[in-house]
């Protein structure tokens, strides 16, 4: 089997893979390491960081770190808990992969602690050494705050038992502020859906070479059912795709080369769903293939795989609040005289801009959910905001009940147009006019 030609660019990837974790890089090493020009060198080490490989901070320069897997939040290990509070190791080091079940915070008295330190706890507690060696006993990790250090006999045992005790340098308030924030961060991006999550890992994923002809597709076509074939080259990169309505007409022996759409879109697997959807509906495309980070295919997503995503995503609960979720918390619907709905709210602290009104940013927000919400009842499906007109007429004060009214301008299977108007104390406040594109 003949061996894979790599690019510049994939081998300097590989290169910064390969080096050892701690190693201090350089565009201009790599560039004459590689003998490759440092416009090349520094293109691939951005990837590189993008990637996870390398990491650049200010005097240190970039370092060759290990690359962090993501993790659920339901299996928070140790690891990520030194990463959150920039913290050091004292010792048990061999356990920062172990996942922690619950956080304990130590602001008593060690008699009144003991019940509530279990195995697979963190205690977070200060210089209280015999706290630290008791929690070691009952099969619990240690995050020392206030910079503070254990005692050898501590880091012994926590070696011996390997659960790790980490020192930081914030006070426990601080502490728990980080740890809350970044479990709170991971819980808004669990409910974000990626490629990956959804592109089949079990199943063939069927594609044509340039040098295949009219009668090795429609093989394939009468094999799988399919009438959309992505065109790779030797080395499994995406360079065409080709549609039943390409070959009607063309030759049984004519190559697949003269007949396809050349430079197709593709997407990475970590890309979120509702952003290839806004992708597939504006292109027109109903199949993307799938890349990794080296540009090789790894499966194909259809526009129905990703509307089904999209409408499993409605049907789950919510995990965390987005500031968007949090808005509109506020908003609740209500009736008018004629039976037309609106949302009404008051305008909160959060709401406002430094002189107490309402931000044209939060204004536009509210507008925007108006428009997407009601066009979701009428439609019950999906959608996608092309553009909006937004009109600021009247400043609005804390402390306001505001009035959102819809109005449906123009409604088609595959378009909307949609009026609203914000009311307070029956003036009108502010306008927005949307266009969008219904993806049902």
């Amino acid at each position: 089997m003949q061996e894979e030609t790599l690019t510049k660019h994939e081998q300097i990837i590989r290169y910064i893979e390969e080096l050892s974790i701690g190693t201090h890089i350089s565009v201009r090493k790599i560039a004459q390491a590689l003998e490759v020009s440092e416009g090349t060198a520094y293109r691939a080490m951005k990837e590189a960081e993008t990637l996870g490989y390398v990491n650049t901070k200010d005097r240190t320069g970039t370092v060759r770190v290990e690359k962090k897997e993501p993790q659920p939040i339901d299996k928070l290990t140790f690891a990520e808990v030194v990463n959150i509070v920039d913290g050091e190791v004292l010792g048990g080091t061999s356990g920062l992969h172990k996942s922690l079940n619950k956080f304990v915070i130590g602001a008593m008295q060690l008699e009144a602690m003991k019940r509530y330190i279990e195995p697979g706890n963190l205690l977070i507690v200060g210089n209280r050494t015999q706290a630290h060696l008791y929690a070691l006993g009952q099969g619990a990790g240690i995050l020392v705050t206030g910079g503070f250090q254990t005692l050898d006999e501590a880091k012994e045992l926590a070696d011996e038992l390997e659960l790790p005790i980490i020192s930081t340098s914030y006070d426990t308030f601080t502490v728990a502020t980080m740890i809350n924030r970044a479990i709170y961060d991971q819980l808004i991006k669990k409910k974000i859906m990626l490629v990956h999550d959804i592109i089949r890992t079990d199943a063939r994923v069927y594609s044509l070479r340039a040098e295949d002809t009219v009668s090795d597709m429609q093989h394939w076509m009468d094999e799988t059912g399919h009438t959309r074939f992505p065109v790779v080259d030797e080395r499994n990169k995406p360079i065409g795709m080709v549609t039943a309505k390409d070959v009607v007409g063309a030759e049984a022996g004519q190559p697949i080369h003269q007949l396809m759409t050349l430079d197709p879109l593709t997407v990475g697997d970590q890309a979120p769903v509702a952003s290839v959807s806004h992708t597939m509906v504006w292109e027109g495309i109903e199949l993307l293939p799938v890349v990794d980070k080296d540009g090789k295919m790894v499966g194909v997503i259809s526009r129905d795989d990703v509307l089904k995503a999209m409408q499993y995503l409605q049907t789950q609960p919510q995990h965390g609040e987005t500031l968007e979720d949090q808005i509109w918390s506020g908003m609740e619907k209500a009736r008018g005289k004629d039976g037309e709905f609106y949302y009404r709210g008051t305008v909160t602290a959060q709401m406002t801009n430094p002189v107490g009104t309402v931000s044209e940013g939060i204004l536009t927000t509210l507008m925007s959910q108006v428009a997407i919400r009601t066009i979701r009842e009428q439609k019950r499906g999906d959608l996608i905001v092309d553009s909006s007109s937004n009109y600021f007429l009247l400043p609005i004060p804390i402390d306001s009940v505001i009035e959102c009214v819809p109005n449906v301008l123009e409604m088609s299977r595959k378009y909307g147009k949609i009026e609203v108007d914000i009311f307070c104390d029956g003036k009108r406040m502010a306008k927005s006019t949307f266009t969008c594109r219904l993806t049902d």
